[in-house]
């Protein structure tokens, strides 16, 4: 018998409606009270989907509550994170981990001793794109990896959330770790983990203009690159060059090329759950579509506009999936895949990036991670309703 756990959601912000859906997916969690710093926002929360509001502290406290999500601005991760698993509550937390090394491997730490889960966003790695591309891959059908690209580019998130600031601030803003979540985590499941990086950054505009919302038309201050475009290494010998920018108009390439021994293939938006995979395997030849529409974590399920900026019409978003996985391997012990070591590794990766590109010079990825196993129909058929 599935077991339902009770979720406690703290961050009421613009991504909690995207979890609240995931309850018309996923059979084995229900987000049944929240809390925010802002009680205002907490309290609509509450009105909207019918449940609890509470104070932070006394959610945290809560007994009945056994998972934290927590949705608070990356600042926050850290602080609000670590108190839950003192609270011995599980924890599953939007992207990133942390916005610091130090404090992630403290996270960590802290899980262990207390033997909690510790899950992390992005999940979009387990949707149909990104497995079909690494089925693919593990079919041999291009041969080794040599290397590739990597590209996210567009203007910013000022044009479409109301309250911009966090992704210019100085220690958590930039496109490295907004962004680059999603296309390392796509990475490391494809490739395997990084051992080095190098790059450069651009500082583009110093300020910018809410383009939505109340404080529509007001300036912001920009406190940190908002270019960056270098090199990644793996251990596998694998070498991608990648783009990350909020000062890019529009562009015409493909989110993610990996280019092998035997022909190159295609990755779709690692943002999003679905898209067709492409592959060729001939100079001059046809791209093969391998299609995804039909997977259980491909198939469409937007089709009307959306208030998620990232969402359109013949989307697949299926954000929660993590979450949800990682609650059956709870219940039944075993390692799940949005787990807390990539998920450190990808952080190291961003701040290595980071660090790599202010510097001028090479640096060297001191965590390393397990691949994640695919995510099988079977495996996604016990998690679904």
């Amino acid at each position: 018998m599935v077991k339902v756990f009770k979720v406690g959601l703290i961050g009421c912000g613009h991504i909690a409606e995207t979890y609240f859906r995931a309850h018309k997916y996923f059979n084995n969690f229900k987000i049944i009270k929240c809390a925010d710093i802002n009680i205002k926002a907490a309290e609509k929360c509450a009105s909207l989907y019918k449940i609890r509001a509470l104070s932070v502290e006394d959610l945290l406290n809560d007994k009945e509550v056994e998972i934290i999500l927590n949705l608070t601005v990356p600042k926050a991760h850290y602080d609000v994170t670590k108190k839950a698993l003192l609270h011995n509550k599980h924890v599953y937390t939007e992207k990133p981990m942390a916005i610091n090394v130090n404090d992630a491997k403290k996270l960590l730490q802290i899980a262990k001793k207390k033997n909690l889960y510790i899950g992390n966003a992005p999940d979009t790695f387990l949707g149909g794109g990104n497995q079909k591309s690494k089925q693919l891959l593990e079919n041999n059908l291009i041969g080794k990896i040599n290397l590739g690209n990597i590209i996210f580019a567009y203007p910013g998130v000022q044009s479409y959330h109301p309250n911009p600031e966090p992704w210019f601030a100085k220690k958590e803003g930039g496109p490295v770790i907004d962004m680059g979540p999603y296309y390392l985590t796509a990475l490391v499941n494809l490739l395997g983990p990084a051992k080095q990086v190098w790059g450069s950054l651009m500082w583009n505009k110093k300020k910018r203009i809410i383009g939505i919302g109340p404080r529509k038309g007001k300036s912001i201050k920009v406190l940190c690159p908002t270019t960056y475009l270098g090199t990644i290494f793996f251990k596998n010998r694998t070498i991608i060059r990648f783009t990350l920018s909020f000062d890019v108009i529009a562009h015409h390439r493909n989110h993610i090329e990996l280019y092998g021994s035997k022909g190159s293939i295609l990755v779709p938006d690692p943002n999003m759950f679905g898209g067709s995979v492409f592959t060729c395997k001939k100079l001059g030849g046809a791209w093969k579509e391998h299609k995804t529409n039909k997977m259980y974590l491909g198939r469409i399920n937007i089709r009307e506009k959306s208030l998620r900026a990232n969402e359109a019409p013949t989307n697949a978003n299926y954000r929660g999936v993590g979450l949800s996985e990682m609650v059956y391997c709870i219940q039944n012990k075993k390692k799940h895949r949005c787990n807390g070591e990539l998920s450190f590794h990808v952080l190291d990766i961003i701040k290595s990036i980071m660090e790599a590109a202010r510097k001028r010079k090479r640096i060297n990825i001191r965590s390393t991670c397990k691949i994640p196993k695919r995510f099988t129909s079977a495996e996604i058929k016990k998690i679904l309703k």
